[in-house]
């Protein structure tokens, strides 16, 4: 079986290993792999493992020995479902990975800006704490989160993780889904949309891109939030318009911004969010500690042996 991994790097740059794959074949692990030479790397491939490079329906129509397609995320938009089921090809994807690290990180850029612990580093770095009168100084007022409303939209495993931590800061939590959710834990409260835009301190996106939530930031749905809201994305960089949120930021619309994904990765240099006030942004890297890396590897290499013992596990088709 020739197994070829087309873009490895991200998932594994060399603290993890690939031997549990290697059992099972030929197997070749490529970094990346530009468009140009997708073909010449997977034509003999019974096995193709991706986790950004895009397998549209063409590519999949040319590929006659692929029977499997193993994708390193759980997000499948790379791959044609539709082309992959007609030609007999099993999708695969990793679900649940690491909901810890994602919530790990919304809180990194929650505390980033409430606590501007970089801030006050670089002021003491600065020499400001050497030469003050004062036993401590800060920049600006600090923020405590206890009593502050958390409003998470979505409530997946990443949103469920968010709402944990929230409430061991005593914050009340909102929580707006696609479907009204009525078992939830002491202190969290569904509650419709726009009534969490104008209730909730700080804002969490954890749901899908889809048609009905592409750009569902906007100027309209911003102007709808508290001045001093902080609005956080760990989900997908298209939920929000960039552009929009980036005059609400440099106008003071709302009060302040992380994200750890952008519409476009890399971004283009001419990104409004690069250059907006009061934003810190994370290169999608919420998801890849080493932990959930790991995790990450072993259901892949699961979903693999699954399928080759003829019963396909988080299959997609």
């Amino acid at each position: 079986m020739n197994i070829v991994v087309l873009d490895g790097y991200t998932l594994n740059p060399g603290d993890l290993n690939w031997q549990g794959f290697e059992a099972f074949g030929d197997f070749i692990c490529f970094d990346r792999t530009p468009a140009n030479q997708l073909l010449e790397r997977a034509i003999d491939a019974q096995v193709l493992l991706t986790n950004k490079t895009v397998l549209d329906a063409a590519t999949i129509a040319a590929l006659p020995k692929l029977k499997y397609i193993g994708v390193l995320a759980t997000g499948t938009n790379v791959v044609d479902i539709g082309a992959a089921k007609a030609h007999g090809v099993t999708v695969t994807n990793v679900p649940g990975y690491g909901p810890d690290a994602v919530a790990q990180m919304v809180f990194a850029h929650i505390l980033h800006h409430t606590q501007a612990v970089a801030a006050h580093h670089h002021a003491v770095s600065d020499g400001q704490w050497s030469q003050g009168d004062d036993f401590c100084f800060t920049l600006s007022p600090l923020q405590s989160l206890k009593g502050k409303t958390l409003g998470l939209i979505g409530y997946g495993d990443i949103g469920r993780q968010v709402a944990t931590i929230a409430r061991a800061f005593q914050m009340q939590v909102l929580v707006n889904s696609h479907r009204p959710k009525t078992d939830l834990p002491e202190g969290v409260t569904w509650c419709e949309l726009d009534l969490l835009y104008k209730q909730a301190d700080i804002i969490s996106l954890h749901c899908p891109l889809t048609s009905d939530t592409d750009q569902m930031i906007n100027a309209v749905s911003l102007a709808r939030m508290k001045p001093n809201v902080l609005l956080i994305n760990t989900a997908r960089g298209g939920l929000i318009d960039e552009q929009a949120l980036a005059d609400a930021l440099n106008h003071g619309v709302i009060a302040a911004a992380g994200v750890d994904v952008l519409s476009t990765e890399p971004p283009e240099a001419n990104n409004p969010l690069l250059r907006a006030k009061n934003i810190s942004i994370s290169p999608h890297n919420a998801w890849a500690t080493l932990e959930a890396r790991a995790n990450l590897m072993a259901i892949a290499l699961d979903n693999l042996k699954a399928f080759i013992k003829g019963d396909a596990v988080n299959r997609i088709c």
